[in-house]
């Protein structure tokens, strides 16, 4: 007799398919979200916010599932219970509770206990027998309890081992059975998703209101100011309710090409020069300049800094005077030109005859340049300072920002970094997604109801929400936008509310609150450009909008749902002049509706949905609000609503709640 041929599993293709096949999971978890990449880089959140998890999640049939998050935080790993929103996609919210690397992960399982009490109820509600499927549930209940020693699956199989059948079906479907069997219920067909890194900063890096000052313009036209006379101007500043003090470059400046006022090529006498110059016989990047009082001084302005409970932020410019002293310590650290002369930087047409760049993959050590730059930065961690404002980040290799970053949070989790790079959007997505903190972003040029609309529509519901904090300056010493030029006190107005509404971070820089806005002829430009000569200023001056600003940032502080650009919606305002949208904490504790014109020059008017939706409340239902602005208490009665904004004030805040809360 022939004996029958045995077929090997790993010989056959046929075979091993099959057998991958019942092996491969039989739920499916995709568009897991937020991840960046696939995972390359990592998701970015800051402590204390509340962080979304969502994938879609589905098994074949009609068959319950249940899911969860496995979140690893500082402490021990912690499930979160996943709920279904519908059409397969499923929500968890988690709080991260403290700045370091943390990842998360999707399991789902088969939730028999789930489908077979879904089924049980039906067949109750239609009248049919049940018996036999009451000796189902038992038997799915002593599986559960065969799984535990003593656990509540048991003490559940012994209550129902006591009753007849119709009790029986009613412990069955109780709520408190589900709760019991979804913990005691053997995990089938379990799945899991790949494991996402998530980088969680502390508050600052989503939440803070900064304000820009050139130290030196705080004494007057005939001397220099110093960090003793930022001290004393420190109150103004904190009363306005700014929490972060940021510096241009406080190094030495260079005299070799100085440029001179309105970036004229040659310095009179007296003239500053450009901070962004840096370096001199007096140091580089590691130093003070003489005339700023030193470093003492500063130590001093980091101690009043902190009792006012703020912070300094200074910038980092990779920028060199052609007096710096690494030019002559480190000269293959830099690039020449054929005829022996240092190359000076340029972005045709704009030349920046004061200042040379690095050549970051030099020929003369490298490694070492990329070090003594880190170097930089953990000077001045050393001395204090946690915040850091990057000039310029687009045009340095991305491989240096990625590992400097990477290694002073390393040794230093709590220090920030913000990109001035307003340039090519990938760019400026890249480097957020290898570590940047925060970002300038095109805000400044974004006037209209449809830009708007648009570009925040992109970083909030977009891939960029997952990795990228977008920080709205209203204007920079390099920046007096067009729209600030030609709209008067108004138009100061709506770019602030603007700015402190749609996103957590903002900042200014001074003069703004006085409305400066004279143009360079023609140019996006400041006339008089404080990057090459003092300007004095004083505290309050008529017609400056310091009150409204202070009201702002108040506003912001009080309201949980303004620190953050997460979580925005637009709303239909019947007037394309106007820009209505809202934000909402996730338990809808915190709910603030804004509606800004864009108009500087006319009043506006217009009818504007209230979201009564968003509360479970019909079209004719009834909100609470409080115009924040002005303090004023509001009673809505139904869904459509109307007001007017005139150029004194042409944005409205309002606080809404449903009666009773």
């Amino acid at each position: 007799m022939t004996k029958p041929r045995l077929i090997s599993v790993a010989a056959d293709p046929a075979e091993a398919r099959l057998a991958a096949a019942l092996r491969a999971p039989r739920i499916a978890i995709e568009r897991l979200a937020p991840q960046v990449d696939e995972g390359r880089f990592p998701v970015r959140a800051c402590a204390g916010q509340s962080l979304a998890i969502e994938a879609d999640i589905f098994i074949d049939g009609h068959d319950q599932i249940a899911a969860q998050v496995l979140w690893q935080d500082t402490g021990a790993e912690q499930a979160v219970p996943m709920r279904l929103l519908g059409n397969d996609r499923w929500h968890a919210e988690l709080t991260p509770s403290a700045p370091g690397r943390c990842r998360y992960m999707i399991e789902a399982w088969y939730d028999s206990w789930g489908s077979y009490r879904a089924e049980l109820a039906k067949k109750v509600a239609a009248g049919v027998p049940v018996a036999l499927e009451v000796q189902e549930g038992l038997a799915l209940v002593r599986e559960a309890a065969a799984t535990q020693a003593r656990g509540a699956g048991t003490a559940l199989l012994q209550q129902l081992d006591a009753l007849d059948g119709a009790l029986a079906r009613d412990v069955l479907l109780a709520e408190n059975t589900a709760l019991v069997m979804r913990a005691a219920q053997p995990r089938r067909f379990l799945v899991r998703s790949a494991r996402v890194e998530v980088d969680v900063e502390r508050e600052r890096a989503g939440f803070a209101s900064w304000y820009e000052l050139f130290p030196r313009s705080l004494g007057s036209n005939a001397r220099h100011g110093t960090f003793d006379d930022v001290i004393s101007r420190l109150p103004a500043i904190r009363a306005m309710g700014f929490d972060v003090l940021y510096f241009p470059p406080i190094h030495p400046i260079g005299t070799a090409n100085r440029k001179g006022r309105n970036n004229s090529l040659r310095a009179a006498a007296g003239d500053p020069g450009s901070p962004y110059a840096i370096g001199s016989a007096d140091g580089g990047h590691d130093a003070v300049h003489p005339e700023l009082g030193g470093i003492e001084a500063f130590r001093r302005l980091q101690i009043a800094v902190a009792e006012a409970g703020m912070e300094l932020a200074l910038d980092f410019a990779v920028q060199f005077s052609p007096d710096h002293p690494w030019l002559r310590q480190h000269p293959g650290w830099f690039s020449w030109r054929p005829d022996g002369s240092l190359k000076h930087a340029e972005n045709p047409p704009k030349k920046y005859e004061d200042i040379s760049n690095c050549a970051f993959y030099a020929k003369d050590e490298p490694a070492a340049l990329w070090r003594a730059l880190r170097d930089v930065i953990l000077h001045w961690v050393a001395e204090g300072v946690r915040i850091f404002r990057v000039d310029n980040p687009h045009t340095k290799p991305l491989p240096f920002w990625e590992w400097l970053i990477a290694d002073v949070r390393a040794r230093h989790p709590d220090v920030m970094f913000l990109s001035e790079a307003f340039t090519r959007p990938a760019m400026m997505y890249r480097l957020a997604k290898i570590g940047f903190s925060q970002s300038y972003t095109y805000f400044t040029w974004r006037n209209s109801k449809r830009e708007l609309t648009d570009y925040l529509t992109e970083l909030t519901t977009q891939a960029p929400a997952a990795f990228f904090r977008p920080h709205f300056f209203v204007n920079t010493p390099d920046i007096n936008p067009y729209f600030l030029q030609t709209s008067g006190r108004p138009g100061f107005l709506i770019r602030a509310a603007l700015a402190t509404t749609l996103s957590g971070l903002w900042g200014l820089y001074s003069g703004f609150e006085h409305c400066e806005s004279a143009p360079l002829p023609g140019k996006e430009e400041y006339l008089d450009s404080e990057k090459y000569q003092f300007r004095p200023r004083e505290t309050r001056s008529a017609g400056d909008i310091v009150a409204e600003i202070t009201r702002l940032n108040h506003i912001r502080r009080a309201n949980p749902a303004l620190r953050t650009h997460h979580g925005l919606r637009f709303y239909n305002a019947f007037n394309d002049q106007v820009l209505y949208y809202g934000k909402r904490t996730a338990d809808r504790g915190n709910f603030v509706l804004v509606a800004v014109s864009l108009d500087p020059h006319h009043a506006q008017e217009t009818h504007f949905e209230v979201p009564l939706w968003e509360f479970g409340l019909p079209d004719d239902g009834t909100l609470e609000a409080e115009e924040l602005m002005r303090g004023t208490p509001l009673s809505w009665r139904g869904k459509v609503q109307h007001w007017r904004f005139t150029p004194e004030l042409p944005f409205a805040i309002w606080r809404v709640r449903a009666p009773g809360r």
